[in-house]
């Protein structure tokens, strides 16, 4: 079984689903308790495909116990603190506590293969405006995420020295089902989710206390008077559609060899608010939101994109879910009633 640390989170268990799809059989590791996520069926828990075990990463105890009741034969690592959960340090310590954990498990399993997730942060001061995995990265680091995640990173490729297969993701913006209504990175998220509510509300169906919640942020991306600001047209980033992320990762797990320790997971181009709000005008017609002009202030002087070059060619990924059938995904199931 592959075990999914995080498999009850938003790319935990797209990460899930997709090796579902590809015939594996899923622990889903997950320190809070909880039913399996909506994208795994109830048939899939009955017949044991997918088992979720409570797991906190931080305990080595508690990571090998899943050892002791599944064969995990590779593990794709997700689980992380919050962000802004705790104080930086505290937040670093955890992650890297985790990471040690899961590899340490995964030597004493003979585990197959342990895919780590890092991030596109860790660019961040890297000039290029196509992002490849051989560039070389600025130690410094302007947040705590990509500060651990680099660490993460020295952490796998010196347990891959050791002889562990372990390979790391820098993975991109990612939204979809599941994910937050509204990122501090990108304005994808909260503008489909305004997009949902109008429709909704248009055709009189009952929107969720907890997707009015999570739209509090979101406010400003329909036009609507006296709410925030609308996000800007040519602000842009490299971002993938969830279920694609979900696809990328899990062959990244299952493919038999892989050439490099390290993968760029993401769209593999820069996509634009105006591109995302012309395909929610063309999935919801009338509720194409509201963008001012031009570029935010504090948007990069260049559209840094991700090179996914290595992941075609290795994996032979290609994503299924371009930017118009992605919104018109994304909104039919916030309609649906989902409140993520």
């Amino acid at each position: 079984m592959i075990l999914v640390t995080g498999g009850r989170g938003f790319i935990g268990a797209h990460t899930v689903r997709a090796l579902l799809d590809l015939g594996e059989r899923c622990v889903l590791g997950q320190r809070a308790a909880g039913p399996p996520p909506a994208l795994v069926s109830e048939r899939e828990v009955r017949e044991g495909r997918a088992v979720v075990e409570p797991m906190d990463c931080t305990d080595p105890g508690s990571v090998l116990a899943a050892g002791r009741r599944h064969r995990v034969t590779g593990i794709v690592h997700l689980a992380a603190a919050g962000m802004g959960a705790s104080a930086p340090l505290d937040e670093l310590s955890a992650n890297a506590a985790g990471l040690f954990a899961v590899l340490r498990a995964a030597r004493e399993w003979g585990a197959g293969r342990v895919v780590v997730a890092s991030t596109i942060g860790v660019y961040a001061g890297v000039t290029d405006q196509v992002l490849r995995e051989d560039a070389p990265l600025p130690v410094a680091s302007p947040h705590a995420i990509p500060a651990g995640k680099k660490i993460a990173e020295v952490v796998a490729d010196a347990a891959a020295s050791s002889g562990l297969d372990v390979v790391a993701a820098r993975i991109g913006a990612i939204w979809g089902p599941l994910g937050r209504p509204s990122s501090p990175f990108f304005a994808a998220p909260r503008l489909v989710h305004t997009a949902a509510r109008h429709a909704m509300a248009a055709g009189g169906a009952s929107v969720s206390s907890t997707a009015r919640a999570g739209e509090t942020q979101a406010a400003g991306e329909g036009g609507v008077p006296g709410e925030a600001a609308p996000s800007y047209a040519e602000d842009a980033v490299d971002m993938c559609y969830a279920r694609d992320c979900g696809r990328a990762l899990a062959l990244l797990q299952t493919t038999a060899t892989l050439r490099h320790r390290t993968y760029n997971v993401g769209g593999g181009r820069a996509v634009a608010n105006r591109e995302v709000a012309a395909a929610i005008g063309r999935a919801v017609p009338g509720a194409a939101p509201a963008l001012l002009p031009g570029r935010s202030q504090g948007a990069p002087a260049v559209d840094a994109c991700l090179d996914i070059s290595r992941l075609r060619e290795d994996t032979g990924y290609a994503s299924e879910w371009d930017l118009d059938r992605a919104v018109t995904d994304y909104v039919g199931w916030l309609r649906a009633g989902n409140p993520r």
